[in-house]
């Protein structure tokens, strides 16, 4: 089969496209005919550094999302499970191919009407948006800033605040990304590329209740600032690099709760379901930014690095 391969961590150029055997599914095993792949952001990082939830030895044919059909199953599995729509994380390595064998607990069926790339576009992001909402406790009288407000994440959580009600402060690193956000339910649009961001989201809403940071770094430090008394703050990512350096006890001291979910697998699962109804009710709209073949794999996450990239990125084989 077709695959993308890591043996050396470094640049978007350390993924090569090479053939890997074709996977069979052992007992209580199925095989995913895969047509498209979900990149994340962390395996970017990985594929740099190595760091990231995942561990896996080089080489190694990275990513853990894929969306496709079953294609074959193993000896002690319903035979009437082929042909299924579904979407299913890998366990951290071998998306990038074009079939993967996983247990047969693991795959979500895609509900009827949804097409399948949407399904994966949310597979990942649509359960952390939903996860981290419900979490945040979020109330229509509260003013939510949303950073990375342009991403794959950050675009749900955009309308899935909105769709609570409350007044959403997107933040985008750009003009063009800064445009997209009114669209999803920001009512205040702020580029944090320019000087004074933090000014100009005080001159709009005054402090804010809820920060779900996706940045990190300054950032998400500045973001942290705006917080007013009995604020809650949630981190989602680190497209600085690095993620906000802040203590409980210096939240404490402001009055801030940092909020970090630790959902256990099975909730995981719930949050999948969940988010794949909603985006088939057509209340949660997944934004595919970019597409590429499998063989450009490089140009994926190069595109990621460069942040020209909207929402989510997927890898079309089929």
């Amino acid at each position: 089969m077709r695959a993308v391969w890591l043996r050396e961590f470094g640049g978007p150029e350390m993924l090569v496209p090479g053939p890997a055997p074709d996977p069979v599914p052992g007992p209580g095993q199925v095989l995913i005919d895969v047509v498209h792949v979900n990149i994340t952001f962390v395996e970017t990082l990985f594929r740099a550094t190595g760091f990231g939830p995942f561990s896996a030895p080089l080489p190694v044919i990275p990513g853990n999302g894929v969306g496709g059909v079953i294609g074959a199953v193993g000896p002690d599995v319903d035979p009437g499970l082929v042909g299924r729509r579904v979407v299913t994380s890998t366990g951290g390595s071998g998306a990038y191919a074009e079939q993967v064998v996983v247990d047969v607990t693991a795959p979500v069926p895609v509900p009827d009407g949804l097409p399948l790339d949407e399904a994966v576009a949310v597979l990942a992001d649509g359960r952390t948006a939903l996860m981290l909402t419900e979490a945040a406790g979020l109330r229509a009288s509260d003013r939510v800033l949303v950073e990375a407000a342009a991403g794959g994440v950050g675009s749900l959580l955009v309308q899935l605040a909105a769709g609570a009600g409350t007044r959403v402060v997107g933040l985008a690193g750009g003009a063009r990304k800064v445009a997209l956000l009114p669209g999803w339910g920001a009512q205040v649009a702020v580029d944090y590329r320019e000087p004074g961001w933090t000014d100009r989201v005080r001159t709009a809403v005054g402090g804010v209740d809820v920060v779900f940071d996706g940045v990190g770094g300054t950032v998400g430090r500045a973001a942290f600032e705006l917080l007013d008394p009995g604020g809650r703050m949630l981190s989602f990512g680190l497209a600085s690099g690095e993620w906000v350096d802040i203590g409980e006890e210096t939240a404490a001291e402001r009055g801030v709760t940092l909020i970090r979910p630790t959902p256990t697998p099975q909730q995981l699962r719930a949050y999948t379901e969940r988010a794949l109804a909603e985006a088939a009710a057509g209340r949660l709209r997944a934004v595919i930014g970019q597409r590429f073949p499998l063989e450009r794999a490089a140009d994926a996450h190069a595109a990621i690095g460069s942040r020209a990239t909207v929402g989510k990125t997927l890898l079309d084989l089929r």
